[in-house]
């Protein structure tokens, strides 16, 4: 009867031991939520005013692309990508309130002044004409603003399915902005110049003061993925987690040569495994401090990279860093390592170390591939970059941001002031009436040798739905450290399906505005009416245009002056001292992300602080001949243009040595 009793304890003991363990595993696997009292006080700090953009006509839209005949099955996959949107100063009155938007349902490039922004000209298109373009195989994919041929006013890179980039170069004169098409690529090589571009950016790769472009593709070059009358076969991707049959990244070098500048393609002695993952984001940042940026590529169906920079002149090399695994680290959660689905990147001092922190969105939707977004946050140890290894440890599960849906931008800025950056994410998939989840789950889970077959795919066509009821989180730092999404406070909990963020001060009151872009729907642009912003500090960093030198660097209060002829200085670094003994850093962005790209400014939230307090800000950049120059000064809040200076004889490549350099010459931005 005793040993009855005892084994009957013995089990009850068990039973209560395993409930408590499941319960707390629950607990675990549940975001901790904030109070309502907590969450009202941080929407209590916002505040956006939401306006569609300009819409084409109704009978011209639609919502899905024609396709190759054997992805006719997938289509609406195949047409998920498209939607994107920059912000820049394209007019050249000195305010980055200009768009330039990619809608798919019209397959249009549009360029037009924010809404609410005075009425400066009409809203416009760009047409690749008079270069070769079939809109029945070819589509825009994305927007990269910058000034590509340094004559001081800004370009526009346009990126496509179908077909090589077209740079469109601004035009001299008063009025409208005018821009003329160029090919970046004038010679197509054995692909036919049918690239599937998803990702580009912009950066001084190798060193000699000018800006260098990254072009990032998804599909196979030479493929014919929009081609409804295509006889040759197609492949999809060849794993769901090391996937390398994508289309090739392009690495393109600004030259300097008697006929004027030009981009030229240059080899970056990378794998070939890294060089052809399916590539839906490109980041470039100094990660340790010697004014080269170092490269983020999200890859989708595989393992994202991030690559070392110890290029010079001419000549790039990249290494290729990993992150250290310990035993309590899951082997996705390496950088390096991963297998999701990196679909955008974004950097910013989240730790307060000074280094530039990377945030990373993936698929991380409830009950569906179990992925998780990544904050990789640096341990400060940047000379273990030289071994290798990427001193970055994914801590987005603490502080809040690892879980929130099927996501594409991520996007980290200051929208209040407080000197601490929110984080936002561009979401959703497909929107339809039937769940596909199951069928992907199962498709995910099956044999990596039948993925590239697409008869072996689930039916995702018009009226299938993946993710397509997903809302934007607005992620804001609570009172515990962790991020908090607010979205709904701020009614911006509106189902739609998104792809990019773009982010800047369009009306120059010292407050972040944005716009999405939103695929098959309308895109939106939300007006910051900040109820408790902070002061600010924004800076122009400018490098002087082709023709003009600068032996000293000149800080004027305001907006860059329309005469004097300067451009972006990306990569440019600015740390900002604050009184109570904090520093803030920052770096001018050349388009990072994965179809957003923020203004080229650089703008600080300073908290509460007195209108005349005078900041100490320490500045560096490389020159336009490379050369990395130092300034200190000290500004008050506001906007400021600073002028750089530098040394300023600028040595002219000859034919020659440029064709030593790049032995295959295949890229002519022309000249102005």
């Amino acid at each position: 009867m005793n040993q009855t009793l005892s084994e009957l304890a013995r089990r009850h003991a068990v039973r209560a031991l395993t409930l408590a363990v499941i319960a707390g595993l629950y607990g675990l696997a549940r975001l901790p939520q904030a109070a309502p009292d907590e969450r009202a006080a941080l929407a209590a700090r916002f505040h956006f005013t939401q306006a569609a953009l300009a819409e084409p006509p109704r009978a011209a839209l639609r919502k899905v692309r024609a396709v190759h005949p054997e992805l006719q099955r997938i289509s609406a996959w195949i047409s998920s990508v498209g939607a994107a949107v920059a912000l820049a100063d394209v007019d050249g009155d000195g305010l980055p309130n200009d768009y330039c938007l990619v809608d798919p349902r019209t397959d249009q490039v549009s360029v037009a002044p924010v809404p609410g922004s005075p009425v400066r000209y009409a809203p416009f298109t760009l047409e690749p004409a008079p270069l070769p373009y079939d809109a029945a195989t070819m589509a825009p994919m994305g927007c990269l603003p910058g000034d590509f041929n340094e004559d001081g006013r800004t370009d526009l890179l346009v990126y496509y399915w179908g077909r090589t980039p077209v740079l469109f170069l601004a035009e001299a004169g008063s009025g409208a902005p005018r821009f003329v098409a160029h090919e970046l690529v004038d010679t197509p090589g054995a692909d036919g110049g049918r690239w599937y571009t998803n990702a580009a950016t912009s950066a001084d790769l190798d060193g000699d003061g000018h800006v260098d472009l990254v072009i990032g593709n998804y599909f196979q070059d030479g493929a014919r993925i929009l081609d409804a009358r295509a006889e040759t076969g197609t492949a999809m991707q060849d794993s769901m987690s090391r996937a390398y049959n994508g289309g090739k990244t392009h690495f393109f070098l600004w030259t300097r040569t008697p006929a004027g500048p030009k981009f030229v393609e240059a080899d970056a002695g990378l794998d070939e495994r890294i060089l052809h993952g399916w590539t839906l984001a490109a980041g470039a940042a100094d990660l340790d401090g010697d004014l080269l940026s170092e490269l983020y590529l999200g890859h989708d169906f595989g393992p994202d990279r991030l690559l070392y920079n110890r290029s010079t002149p001419g000549h790039l090399k990249f290494v290729l860093l990993e992150g250290r695994r310990t035993f309590f680290t899951p082997a996705s959660k390496v950088l390096g390592h991963d297998s999701y689905k990196g679909m955008g990147v974004d950097f910013a001092d989240l730790n307060g170390d000074g280094m530039p922190d990377i945030y990373v969105s993936n698929i991380a939707a409830e009950y569906a591939l179990e992925e998780s977004h990544f904050l990789f946050v640096s341990n400060g140890d940047t000379a273990s970059m030289a071994q290798g290894v990427a001193p970055y440890v994914d801590r987005s599960e603490p502080l809040g941001l690892s879980r929130s849906n099927w996501s594409w931008e991520a996007r980290l800025a200051d929208f209040d002031n407080d000197g601490f950056p929110e984080a936002l994410q561009a979401t959703g998939f497909v929107r339809g009436d039937i769940n596909r989840w199951p069928e992907l789950h199962e498709l995910a889970m099956g044999n990596d040798g039948l993925l590239k077959h697409p008869r072996a795919w689930m039916r995702v066509q018009p009226g299938d739905d993946l993710s397509g009821d997903a809302v934007n989180p607005f992620f804001v730092r609570g009172a515990r450290g962790r991020f908090v999404d607010i979205s709904a406070e701020l009614g911006l909990a509106t189902p739609q399906v998104r792809r990019g963020i773009a982010t800047a001060d369009t009306d120059g009151d010292g407050a972040l505005d944005y716009i999405v872009a939103n695929q098959w729907e309308p895109s939106y642009f939300f007006r910051n009416d900040c109820p408790q912003c902070g002061g600010f500090l924004g800076l122009h960093l400018l490098l002087p245009a082709h023709g003009e030198d600068a032996a000293t660097t000149q800080a004027v209060d305001g907006h860059p002056a329309r005469a004097r002829a300067a451009s972006p200085a990306i990569g440019a670094h600015a740390k900002v001292r604050l009184p109570d003994g904090r520093v803030l850093v920052g770096q001018v962005d050349g388009g990072n992300g994965h179809s957003g790209k923020r203004s080229q400014d650089l703008h600080f939230g300073l908290g509460r602080i007195a209108p005349g307090t005078a900041l100490p800000v320490e500045l560096s950049w490389r020159d336009r001949n490379g050369t990395v120059q130092r300034a200190s000064l000290t500004l008050k809040p506001g906007w400021h243009s600073v002028y750089l200076g530098g040394s300023v004889a600028r040595p002219l490549y000859a034919a020659a040595a440029s064709a030593a350099a790049h032995p295959a010459p295949a890229a002519a931005p022309g000249g102005k």
